[in-house]
């Protein structure tokens, strides 16, 4: 899986490197890489997840109403 980010005619390095980064986020790449840095213990994985779970039902229901 390899990103390619062509540089157009007369653009700076500086915006290439901003699309670039752009794509890595929108494809979750970077995130992915960050997570997989150090070992996560399944419990640990687990926790997390309902971590998430359980804030994203609580947003739900605040706004459901």
């Amino acid at each position: 899986m390899s990103i390619e980010i062509k540089i157009r005619k007369n653009e700076p390095v500086d915006r290439a490197l901003r699309r670039l980064k752009k794509k890595l986020e929108r494809e979750n790449i970077i995130k992915d890489v960050r997570a997989k840095r150090y070992y996560e213990k399944p419990t640990e994985r687990r926790r997390r997840k309902e971590k998430v779970m359980a804030f994203t039902n609580m947003l739900r229901r605040r706004y459901a109403e």
